[in-house]
């Protein structure tokens, strides 16, 4: 089975001497497992990093079977904000969390365009309301929608706290959440309370009931902004 596609990079293993496992985040073909031969070398090991955007060459005799990688770097993500580290644990984190949780081989194309859309925007001042707003994104697309609409009104201002509660759960979540406009200035706090409230719907709905390990890298981000 042979294909070719630009896609992400979302992890990497080590697979014997010159050789790396990755899984990869295509638009067509969704999360895909393949072997890149040399994955060690110095030329490809400096582009094979989470996140980075890759064109890839997919050859594989028996489709049941783990095929191989002949790749391409086509835009470097991550070593642009190796110096951020609040930007590079959102890169870590969004890839740790795609990668845990998309099924092997189905494309889910809203979940990759919402991605790459943050990826193009991570540069921005408001890129952490970005991240926020793909979470949720990435929620619904999953398979479950906590229904934010039901909590609109003509009252609130964007930065105002409204208290919420879902599944028995009782949040106190900023408003520009509900009404999904980007606000000019969020103080950390705000932010805070948005990251803790789109964790604990991933964790509750999708990881703890899988006994998936959670991902570090998503836990430190939330704490840069205590």
């Amino acid at each position: 089975m042979n294909w070719e596609d630009e896609c992400y990079l979302l992890s990497k293993r080590k697979f014997r001497e010159n050789a790396n496992i990755i899984n990869v985040f295509s638009k067509s073909k969704g999360k895909v497992s393949g072997v890149v031969y040399g994955g060690n070398s110095r030329k490809i090991r400096n582009y094979l990093q989470i996140s980075n955007k890759l064109f890839i060459i997919h050859n594989s005799k028996n489709e049941n079977k783990l095929g191989y990688f002949k790749t391409e770097l086509v835009k470097p993500v991550s070593p642009l904000y190796f110096s951020d580290k609040k930007r590079t644990s959102a890169l870590i984190s969004l890839c740790s969390i795609l990668n845990t949780l998309l099924p092997e081989s189905q494309s889910n194309k809203n979940i990759y365009l919402s991605f790459e859309q943050f990826i193009n925007s991570i540069n921005f001042d408001n890129w952490i309301i970005l991240y926020i707003f793909f979470e949720l994104n990435l929620i619904k697309n999953l398979g479950y929608d906590p229904n934010l609409e039901k909590f609109k009104n003509d009252r609130n201002n964007l930065d105002d706290i409204q208290k919420i509660k879902i599944d028995s759960f009782n949040y106190d979540i900023p408003y520009f959440l509900i009404s999904r406009k980007l606000p000019e200035k969020v103080s950390n706090n705000l932010i805070k309370k948005s990251l803790y409230f789109t964790r604990n719907i991933i964790q509750n709905k999708f990881f703890i009931p899988n006994n998936l390990p959670f991902p570090k890298s998503r836990v430190l981000l939330e704490n840069y902004f205590n």
